[in-house]
């Protein structure tokens, strides 16, 4: 600690990241990337956009990128948001909507860097405990006193919540800004976008490091009235009016437009999913039902921390959180057929035989 930081900085306790090894011929299944690569088309756009121009900066509107995304989800442009991945949208929403000495809820156990943002600007917060069966308690996010934040489906437990459910809490949070963070949605979710048009308190964040597998790139979105929109911007424009640069604006405008590799690529996250389910459940590991790609399960007699342990050393990657209530849970990502069936294989024939 150095006597030249702030008191801020001695105070904030980062987020810690999944763990990104530098391993050969590892299997990563733990930080809940796309198995498949971008779409052709994005790579094409890319390298086209690798020229002189480079020199100019990028369009701090991300317009182009803007009406993309506004056809694709049929809203108005004036509707979008464009950040530099989900995280850095998630940071700005944090500063244009929360107020300090208000209490906002989110859930105790959901995406960890919730807590790091309200500590960083100093707002009140109150985690409001999962079911025992790890679903969102709707009732208990009624009436905020400063506004409301969840994941949808929630991380790490990849259970998600209906429309109706996401209304009661907009309907009982009226003064207050609701986020919904989406960055699971595209894989069995039903996206709370639509609602946007009626409600003026709801903010939708999205991502394409999923569903697109442009983790790599950065970009990440939001859907709001153009009241909320404006708010972001005026917090954007406070820290860099060019938070994307000329490559991910254009790889991202490419893979917005290609919605059938789009549909191809999670449907076949999704397909491996339900059989990779199945199979666990065979080997007594209780999974949680999942609109995510990736599951969050536990076996009936093997400690967690030892099957992640053995993993590691066979060069497969998951991710486990040593917390209360879920320190017997494994988070793993779904990856593509032959990724999942050597897990598969080490379970079934090395680590629970």
């Amino acid at each position: 600690m150095s006597k030249f930081w702030s008191e801020v900085t001695r105070l904030t306790e980062p987020y810690v990241p999944g763990e990104q090894p530098k391993v050969k011929n590892m299997i990563k299944l733990n930080t809940n990337e796309n198995p498949y690569p971008p779409s052709p088309k994005v790579l094409a756009a890319l390298k086209g956009a690798v020229d002189g121009n480079l020199r100019l900066y990028p369009d701090p509107t991300a317009d182009e990128l803007c009406e993309a995304i506004a056809k694709v989800y049929d809203v108005a442009k004036s509707q979008v948001f464009i950040g530099n991945g989900s995280d850095e949208v998630l940071a700005f929403s944090f500063l244009a909507f929360f107020n300090q000495g208000e209490q906002i809820l989110f859930p105790d156990i959901t995406y960890s860097f919730y807590p790091v943002y309200a500590n960083l600007y100093r707002l009140d917060y109150k985690e409001v405990p999962l079911n025992e069966d790890f679903t969102i308690p709707v009732e208990q996010f009624f009436h905020a006193e400063g506004g409301v934040i969840f994941p949808n489906p929630n991380a790490p437990t990849s259970i998600g919540l209906g429309l109706e459910q996401i209304e009661k809490i907009l309907q009982n949070n009226p003064d207050k800004v609701v986020i919904v963070d989406e960055a699971y949605i595209d894989f069995g979710g039903e996206s709370a976008v639509p609602l946007t048009r009626r409600y003026g308190n709801l903010l939708v964040i999205q991502t394409l490091s999923k569903s697109r597998s442009l983790a790599g790139l950065r970009i990440g979105f939001a859907f709001g009235n153009e009241q909320l929109i404006e708010g972001l911007n005026r917090i954007k424009n406070s820290f860099n009016s060019y938070t994307l640069d000329r490559l991910a604006l254009v790889g991202a405008k490419a893979a917005i437009e290609d919605t059938a590799y789009f549909e191809e690529t999670r449907s076949k996250i999704m397909e491996t999913r339900h059989r990779v389910i199945g199979e666990l459940r065979q080997l007594n590991f209780t999974v949680l039902d999942s609109q995510a790609n990736f599951l969050f399960m536990k076996h009936g007699r093997v400690d967690a921390k030892q099957i992640f342990e053995t993993l590691k050393e066979k060069g497969i990657y998951v991710r486990y959180f040593n917390k209360s209530r879920i320190d017997q849970f494994l988070r793993v990502t779904i990856g593509t057929d032959e990724e999942m069936n050597r897990l598969m294989e080490e379970l079934a024939t090395g680590i629970l035989s």
